[in-house]
């Protein structure tokens, strides 16, 4: 039979524990709601941003700009979004489980596209290679424990970062891609769909993809067709010349881009966190609600078997 102290003691170590699982909820639930003001905030502004890189990637397919070249895929660049702390629930084994399925079949990764069509290089995928940026110490783990390279990381931009935090990722991406040391550049990050629903995506950043931009304006809302990207592009109409112009819209729309994955992890990790605090929460009180069941069992079935002797010894002396 289990000991009343123990149980007692038990009891009092549960019932502290979910004071602190309540805490971290409250505190979770404010940053979420900072976050989730953040990223709604900026997802017009997407909307736009998209709809723009999207077209000009259509119209000027004929221009031999950098940031729009194909070319066979033998090396990536994986730009990986992940929190620094555990403790939010399935946002980070989301996240692990999309990138060891990339490195483990690299398949998708070296397919591109352009237009309707998608590129398929003959290459062996054992010789494909997968270089990092991770942004956040739990994907830097990661890939340290894969024996993966890692050119830069971001520790620091996993909670609101501002726009300028982001050019310094954004330039080495553009800047490593112009200098073709990698032929593709995907970002790995969670979509932010509802408090009780996140979702982790891959999607391609470079070269500019009209298909993924497409793929990520309808994972916002439902409202793409406002946008109007189905319709063929009549003309565009540039000064000074579309070199100029490109040489200097298209890296401020992929620091968007960049940007944009960053809030919707942000939003996705503190929604993680948030319900996951809850659940152990919940947890915790059910525990102590058996333990307190148990302690009130044990402890009415020494009294009706101390009564029960007392009542037999009384007995016996009469």
């Amino acid at each position: 039979m289990a000991n009343l102290k123990d149980i007692r003691r038990r009891i009092k170590s549960i019932n502290n524990t979910a004071k602190i699982t309540r805490a971290m909820e409250m505190v979770s639930a404010a940053k979420m709601k900072k976050a989730i003001d953040s990223v709604l905030a900026i997802r017009e502004y997407a909307h736009s941003a998209w709809s723009i890189l999207g077209n000009l990637s259509r119209a000027f397919e004929r221009y031999d700009y950098g940031l729009l070249e194909i070319r066979p895929v033998k090396k990536v660049l994986m730009v990986v979004i992940t929190s620094n702390r555990g403790l939010c629930g399935s946002f980070n084994s989301q996240t692990i489980k999309k990138i060891m399925a990339q490195v483990n079949n690299p398949g998708s990764l070296i397919v591109n596209r352009v237009g309707k069509k998608k590129i398929n290089p003959k290459i062996d995928l054992e010789k494909v290679e997968i270089d990092f940026i991770t942004i956040g110490r739990k994907g830097e783990k990661l890939v340290q424990r894969l024996g993966k390279k890692i050119i830069a990381t971001f520790p620091e931009l996993t909670y609101l970062p501002g726009i300028e935090s982001v050019r310094p990722v954004s330039k080495i991406i553009i800047d490593e891609y112009l200098e073709k040391k990698y032929d593709k550049v995907v970002i790995v990050y969670t979509d932010f769909i509802s408090a009780m629903s996140q979702e982790s995506k891959i999607r391609q950043l470079l070269p500019v993809s009209k298909i993924d931009l497409e793929k990520q304006i309808a994972d916002i809302d439902n409202l793409a067709e406002e946008y109007d990207l189905e319709k063929p592009i009549k003309e565009y109409k540039i000064e000074p010349s579309p070199r100029k112009v490109l040489k200097h819209i298209f890296p401020r729309l992929i620091e968007m881009q960049i940007y944009h994955a960053i809030l919707e992890s942000n939003a996705s990790k503190e929604s993680s966190r948030m319900m996951a605090m809850r659940n152990a929460t919940d947890s915790a009180k059910e525990i102590a609600d058996d333990l307190t069941l148990m302690h009130n069992q044990i402890r009415q079935m020494k009294i009706t078997q101390e009564i029960s002797e007392i009542s037999a010894g009384r007995a016996a002396l009469e």
